[in-house]
């Protein structure tokens, strides 16, 4: 690449990311919503009120929850065959436990207490497994990937004074795919496309000079094959789909979560209509009280539509999060446990980037 190719580049990546809400940093974002969990933590007397929401999850899931712990309140059949990987384990003895468990490649690394896609990583072999372990400072699960194409993120939210649950929001993920020409390489299908331009740098420490590759007519290649907004995939606005069987669905799901009140199930899926009768599925992730109604960063959604729905959710969380503490006599996390909660986060986002 030149120097010139370079500076525009860098250039044009300032102007999508500027002219682009969705890809403004999270402190700006949410900024002006801040004022509102003020508000609501001066009238519960708690800035953690949120911990009373999903009792059985550590933190109610709002930060450095392990996923594998949620995993094993799921039945096995809602979610993919997982183990839990401790870093300073040697490569024999993981080799092992995938073997036992009956797990192939390809399968997915990620972090056990992760955040925002941060090193999850498609494996295609053991070679691939032994250089992620030998980088890994932090615990993670190996999880096998599951080929349905189809994803969505549904957020479920029940009073618990209510004897049902409703979805609030459905996300669909379009991954960062490219589709070949015949006469362009990668990298230039790359460059055609504003999402995957912002992908660049992290594109070519995973695929190298395969980037010059040239895709026949119509090939279709899956470069980032799961669906989180900050590597690339894009996020679609689905809950114009939302009825009652879908809802019955998630609702007898998430019965099956001990206490489980607020957050979003990440759910690969072969098509709509079985989904809906609770078939052909698997949930690849359960996130609790820090979930986002990521239906937000629909495109087609400006900001101030955004901010309606973060503020919306966080009044269901607080009210939840009140219910349960009344019903239960529970305690919200005291200031001390709070702030040990987000210096450990800030530990852990530094150890996983």
């Amino acid at each position: 690449m030149s120097f010139f190719e370079s500076i525009h580049i860098k250039l044009k990546i300032f102007w999508i990311k500027l002219s682009n809400w969705e890809y403004w940093p999270f402190q700006v974002v949410y900024f002006p919503v801040f004022f509102y969990w003020l508000f609501l933590s001066i009238k519960s007397r708690s800035f953690f009120f949120f911990s009373t929401s999903n009792p059985q999850i550590k933190n109610a899931g709002f930060l450095m929850e392990s996923k594998f712990d949620i995993y094993q309140k799921l039945p096995k059949q809602f979610y993919p065959k997982t183990i839990l990987v401790n870093f300073s384990n040697n490569c024999n003895k993981i080799a092992s436990e995938l073997a036992a468990n009956n797990m192939e490649f390809p399968i997915i690394a990620k972090p056990d207490i992760g955040m925002r896609g941060l090193k999850v990583k498609l494996l295609h072999s053991m070679e691939d497994l032994e250089l992620y372990h030998s980088n890994a400072t932090f615990n993670y699960l190996l999880q096998s990937f599951i080929p349905y194409e189809n994803e969505v993120g549904i957020f479920y939210t029940k009073y618990p004074n209510k004897k049902k649950g409703q979805i609030s929001g459905i996300v669909g993920k379009e991954f960062l795919t490219v589709i070949g020409d015949g006469q362009s390489s990668i990298y230039k299908l790359i460059k055609q496309n504003d999402r995957f331009l912002l992908q660049l740098n992290k594109l070519r420490i995973a695929y190298g000079d395969i980037l010059e590759n040239i895709l026949p007519l119509n090939e279709v290649f899956v470069m980032v094959p799961y669906g989180n907004h900050s590597r690339g995939s894009k996020f679609i606005d689905l809950s114009h789909l939302i009825d009652d069987q879908l809802n019955d669905t998630i609702h007898n799901i998430c019965q099956q979560i001990p206490d489980f009140n607020y957050g979003r199930l990440d759910i690969k899926y072969k098509d709509w209509e079985t989904l809906k009768a609770g078939i052909d599925f698997s949930i690849i992730e359960v996130n609790g009280a820090g979930s986002e109604p990521t239906h937000i960063y629909d495109p087609k959604h400006t900001i101030f539509f955004a901010w309606a729905e973060i503020i919306k959710h966080l009044k269901c969380l607080y009210d939840i999060s009140v219910e349960n503490k009344e019903k239960y006599g529970l305690q919200f996390m005291t200031l001390k446990d709070g702030l040990k909660m987000l210096s450990d986060n800030k530990k852990q986002v530094a150890s996983l980037a």
